[in-house]
């Protein structure tokens, strides 16, 4: 119950922070920005940056969502985890996160020729990993919903009055949750939902990779509304 409700406060935050920069048209620069790049697998992003608050104050506030692949896990694995230990079908799997992340950024002023910030802040990781095994009857989904925190250092390079390049790149960090798939459900906690016989939130965690300890480095344009 305490984790249900710092996830619905966090997600309070996210909603608030949204009617915070779109307030704030008069009182900061805003930007939008469109990158690519990796996380976990290829992916992209899109986000509304909120800057120069006050004259000389060196913070500003990003928030941003975005689409990558990622590798779903052990196809073999998973079937035995969240459904049977039959091994017939050939398998085939795929994966996909969505997320969306809150930063906080600050002026590092390091360099004349860029605008150069670190920042840091909360992240929410929406991962599928899907496995269908070709023969043999089975296609399910695996599902997990996790929060997570991060940082990096963000910089952009003017190309023109409105338009700039920007390279970012950090590390971001997902906290355990559940993960469903099938008719299971294995908590961390152990408060599992109809698990396989001899199984546990360990063995569902060392057969699917949802996202845990990702590198984020992208690539893409900023553009100041």
């Amino acid at each position: 119950m305490m984790m249900k409700q710092v996830f619905t406060r966090a997600l309070n935050l996210f909603v608030v922070s949204g009617f915070v920069l779109a307030s704030s048209t008069q009182a900061a620069d805003l930007s939008i920005s469109f990158m690519g790049g990796l996380k976990g697998g290829l992916g992209f992003r899109g986000g509304l940056l909120a800057k120069g608050f006050a004259k000389g104050f060196p913070f500003g506030v990003e928030i941003s969502g975005g689409y990558a692949q990622q590798d779903p896990g052990n196809a073999a694995g998973a079937r035995r985890v969240f459904i049977n230990d039959a091994t017939n079908g050939t398998p085939e799997q795929s994966g996909r996160v969505w997320d969306l992340r809150m930063d906080i950024l600050y002026d590092l002023e390091v360099l004349r020729e860029a605008d150069v910030h670190a920042y840091g802040g909360i992240r929410y990781s929406m991962f599928t990993g899907n496995f269908v095994y070709i023969g043999g009857n089975e296609d399910f989904d695996v599902l997990t919903n996790q929060w997570g925190i991060g940082a990096g250092v963000r910089s952009q390079f003017s190309m023109s009055q409105r338009l700039g390049l920007v390279i970012s790149a950090g590390l971001d960090y997902y906290f355990d949750a559940g993960m469903k798939g099938h008719d299971t459900t294995y908590e961390p906690d152990g408060d599992d939902v109809n698990p396989r016989q001899g199984y546990a939130f360990k063995d569902a965690d060392a057969a699917i990779n949802q996202p845990k300890l990702q590198p984020v480095v992208m690539i893409g344009i900023n553009y100041a509304l």
